[in-house]
């Protein structure tokens, strides 16, 4: 299984709300086994630059290319990048 994780966080003037119902719309994506977008708790006192999270679980990496390359996957992208000013991704192979 690939993990895959992207942190945000919103330009100034911008709510994180905003963003993360935009990025809500890679969930019709059909190529994840589980798919999730949250806004950070910020319960950590060293690091607060976070604002939403994507957490997302694949079958392999051909499922992650599929949703990358999906049509909602560049849609929802060009909406998003404007409002944002971090973006961190990580992917990594899981054992269940």
């Amino acid at each position: 299984m690939i993990r895959h994780i992207v942190f945000f966080s919103a330009k100034p003037g911008i709510e994180a709300e905003t963003i993360r119902d935009g990025l809500m719309k890679l969930a019709d994506i059909p190529s994840s086994s589980h798919f999730e977008v949250a806004l950070n708790s910020k319960v950590d006192p060293w690091s607060s630059e976070v604002d939403i999270v994507v957490y997302a679980e694949f079958a392999d990496e051909a499922a992650l290319a599929a949703f990358k390359t999906h049509p909602v996957y560049a849609q929802t992208t060009n909406r998003v990048r404007p409002m944002r000013e971090l973006r961190l991704s990580a992917d990594f192979t899981a054992d269940i």
